[in-house]
């Protein structure tokens, strides 16, 4: 195995040292979806560190900390034969041994939205972490996915208003052949329940192919999948303008990205997908 793990902060450090490094931040159970990140870092920087690592910061008091998959040993063997450097791999004691910290970074009022809204506190432990990771790998890239599209949104603002020296790197969703957005959670679905996941991508369809008629039309067309649909319980379904990550205006016309989140059993899904409203 030619990849190193690495479990502390003093040990990535040394050996990042003078390198040209491009970061991909995972809470491992990888998928296709990381491995497109690490093939995007593997173009554009000498060495690749992925770090793997639940947060629990991002974590709510009635979300799935614990039941979040952890498979460390499958995780490294692709990471290795896909060509990563080094996996960084810390105990939560390493990343934070005092256990809770009083210095965090707050995501505003983006942060209170959509995922926020549902997951509240959620963005602060994202930005937190990547600012802790972004420090201690000191990357010339961090490597994220468009799935992620509102923590995207906040990790690319935070490095442009903290002037971090780090460009973000956006890598659009990869999907299964069918459409569904590969996810770690989508392991949680039995066959009855993959298939009514689809039904998020579907959704997103219907908005695109409404959207030369506007907000309400695009809305329309998503929600109306969802008839029927016993095993999915919708979250949100929104279109916000890409450059500010609010909701768009009934007027609104040009490039906006339409976001849905949903249930489907027990298992939470999100998706999105950017659109041009009024044609």
């Amino acid at each position: 195995m030619s990849v190193t793990v690495v479990e502390t902060i003093a040990e990535l450090r040394a050996l990042l040292a003078g390198r040209s490094t491009a970061l991909v931040p995972t809470m491992g159970a990888l998928h296709e979806g990381h491995l497109a990140l690490v093939a995007r870092a593997r173009s554009v920087a000498d060495t690749v560190v992925v770090s793997i690592f639940v947060n629990p910061l991002q974590f709510g008091p009635t979300e799935d900390l614990d039941r979040y998959p952890r498979t460390l040993e499958a995780d490294v063997a692709k990471l290795d034969a896909a060509g990563v450097d080094f996996v960084f791999a810390p105990q939560a004691s390493e990343m934070y041994p005092g256990g809770a910290i009083d210095t965090t970074v707050t995501a505003g009022q983006v942060g209170t939205l959509f995922e926020g809204r549902t997951r509240p506190g959620h963005f602060d432990g994202v930005l937190t972490i990547v600012t802790k990771l972004l420090g201690i790998a000191t990357p010339e890239f961090v490597l994220f996915g468009q799935k992620d599209a509102q923590q995207v949104y906040l990790v690319q603002r935070m490095v442009r208003d903290l002037n971090i020296d780090t460009e973000v790197i956006v890598v659009e969703t990869v999907r299964e052949n069918n459409g569904l957005a590969l996810s770690s959670r989508n392991r949680y679905l039995d066959e009855w329940e993959r298939r009514a996941a689809l039904s998020l991508s579907t959704a997103l369809e219907a908005a695109s192919s409404a959207s030369d008629r506007g907000i309400d039309a695009v809305l329309a067309a998503a929600q109306s999948v969802f008839t029927g649909e016993d095993l999915v319980t919708l979250d949100y379904l929104a279109v916000v303008d890409p450059g500010t990550f609010l909701p768009v205006d009934d007027d609104y016309r040009g490039p906006a990205r339409v976001l849905i989140a949903a249930r489907v059993g027990q298992t939470r899904l999100i998706d999105n997908q950017l659109v041009h409203l009024g044609g």
